[in-house]
């Protein structure tokens, strides 16, 4: 069940950085993978900062947010304009 959790919540997080970055979703595969990956980028941020965002679903999802909008500003560096 935690999976299904993850992917969801990678899913939703995905979707909320593409509205906040460029306006637009990746699809459902896009989104999770953005989400999964920016909840692990996510979690480094906080990690370095030395902040503990808690163990709540909300929490999780404001970290794997915030992990997805460093991810795609990142990309966004390096794509051609």
């Amino acid at each position: 069940m935690g999976i299904i959790i993850s992917l969801l919540l990678g899913a939703l997080a995905g979707f909320l950085a593409g509205k906040l970055m460029r306006g637009g979703g990746f699809g459902l595969l896009g989104n999770i993978l953005i989400g999964l990956l920016g909840g692990f980028i996510g979690g480094l941020i906080m990690h370095l900062l030395g902040i503990n965002a808690g163990g709540g679903m909300v929490a999780q999802l404001a970290v794997a947010v915030l992990g997805a909008v460093v991810l795609l500003w990142i990309v966004s560096l390096f794509k051609k304009k």
